[in-house]
């Protein structure tokens, strides 16, 4: 039973704790404000700006021709019509499969209308006319997943905490609200920015539909940076979370200074990858400036060129990341190994299983969800994160072929992108689509390993 003590300390706590909350939401309003009255100024001109959008897109429609019009419509309402009918049993089936055509015609409409509908004119490529189809059907599902949560409320399906589904959309909506305005606003931006063609930083731009999508596939240079990304980063992901395995079942020894061994295991994380690139590029420097080139100059009285070597660059590019992002992956498997239950080991044991069966039979399997994680976030590293690293050691270098018309040894996806963006007379379509395709890349291979890996998991308890 609490003392009185206890009491009025409770007490006294929690109004420390709301004044010291109250402080801070004060400040933080106080320091920002001239930029949330931008921001308010922003949106009250985007609301004045939605007639004049709406008779845009009125006029738009106005000057479609028939089919123009009518095979996206098709298109969206059949995959709505097929996917509802599919994704929703019950009873009311057919009743939903109509909605989900009707929805889907709608959905299918929003990429297909950002588009001019430029895929299905009679001049379009034939390329471009299968991904305008593509883009359709994949829009058609935008409307139709949060119907389908309706739609399995109305057949009697589990619907969570809430018998209403309704009140779980209030309760995100705040979240809704600002994903919407800081993620996908500017995504939706990025993606119209991509089918234009400009050049930075003038503000002229030409419509191109899917022109600069057509040019990044025809281009050898692009075709070299996406092979370099998935090649660096499928090392950077078996290396990093191999090494932070072995690692962390050395850190979870009962040892003593076990704690400070820890810490200095953890630490590089605390580190920008651009902080991890210049401690390498002190060690990797050519020449007597270089701390590991110095030291082989010597003991051998040469060095390698580190950052000049094609295939050398690449496993630096590769050495500084994994340090990086090691700290990260050694955290996660260290809490995962202090989970794993002692006694199916000594059980292990007791049958005859040798450390390594021990290990492989019980502590890997009971790892699963820790590793799913990591490779998440390792794989999704080695696409964003390693910019630093090669800003600061390669600057997309060494050149390959002639004069470099293959591009950079190092030159991967989101460095390019960067570069393309933000040179000077640089074509900002074209890095508009390159962030459009590293997300979709990005994207996609998430939900296969959410679709594929995560089968593979065992969750305890």
């Amino acid at each position: 039973m609490p003392t009185d003590t206890d009491l009025r300390f409770e007490r006294w706590w929690t109004r420390a704790a709301a004044i010291f909350s109250t402080v801070l939401i004060v400040g933080f309003f106080a320091a920002e404000f001239s930029g949330l009255i931008r921001l308010g100024e922003w949106l009250a001109n985007g609301i004045a700006g939605l007639p004049a959008a709406v008779e845009a897109v009125l006029a738009h429609y106005a000057a479609l021709t028939p089919a123009m019009l009518l095979i996206p419509l098709l298109i969206g309402g059949g995959v709505g019509a097929a996917a509802t009918w599919f994704a929703v049993p019950g009873v009311h089936r057919s009743r939903h499969a109509l909605i989900g055509a009707g929805l889907g015609a709608l959905s299918g409409q929003m990429l297909t209308a950002g588009l001019r509908h430029c895929t299905y004119a009679p001049e379009a490529p034939p390329g471009e006319q299968i991904a305008g189809v593509a883009l359709t059907a994949l829009s058609a599902l935008a409307l139709l997943l949060p119907a389908w949560t309706l739609m399995r409320g109305w057949t009697g399906g589990a619907a969570g905490m809430f018998r209403r589904p309704g009140t779980a959309y209030l309760l995100l909506a705040p979240t809704l609200l600002s994903l919407g305005l800081f993620l996908y606003l500017p995504g939706i931006q990025t993606a119209a920015l991509s089918l234009s063609l400009r050049r930075f930083p003038l503000p002229q731009e030409r419509f191109v539909c899917l022109g600069n999508y057509a040019a990044l596939t025809a281009d050898p240079i692009y075709q070299n940076s996406f092979v370099t990304t998935l090649a660096i980063t499928a090392a950077i992901v078996a290396i990093s979370l191999t090494a932070a395995l072995g690692i962390a079942v050395l850190a979870s020894q009962k040892v003593r200074f076990i704690a400070v061994y820890r810490a200095v295991l953890i630490a590089p994380f605390a580190l920008s990858p651009v902080v991890s690139g210049v401690i390498f590029l002190a060690l990797f420097r050519e020449g007597s400036s270089g701390v590991l080139s110095a030291l082989l100059i010597g003991l051998f009285g040469g060095a390698p060129n580190w950052l000049r070597d094609p295939s050398i660059a690449r496993w630096v590019i590769v050495a500084a990341s994994v340090w990086n992002i090691l700290g990260f992956n050694i955290l996660f498997y260290l809490a995962g190994l202090q989970n794993v239950p002692q006694d199916l080991l000594e059980a292990a044991q007791i049958d005859g299983a040798n450390r390594w069966q021990r290990f492989f039979r019980v502590t890997l399997p009971l790892l699963s969800p820790y590793t799913f994680f990591l490779l998440v976030a390792n794989v999704t590293y080695g696409f964003y994160g390693v910019y630093g690293a090669v800003d600061a050691l390669t600057q997309g270098g060494p050149p390959l072929g002639a004069a470099g018309q293959l591009g950079g040894a190092t030159d991967m996806l989101i460095y390019k992108l960067y570069q393309d963006a933000f040179s000077p007379g640089s074509p900002v379509g074209l890095a508009a689509a390159q962030a459009v395709v590293l997300f979709i890349l990005v994207a996609g291979l998430t939900l296969l390993q959410f679709g594929r890996v995560e089968r593979r998991v065992t969750y305890g308890g």
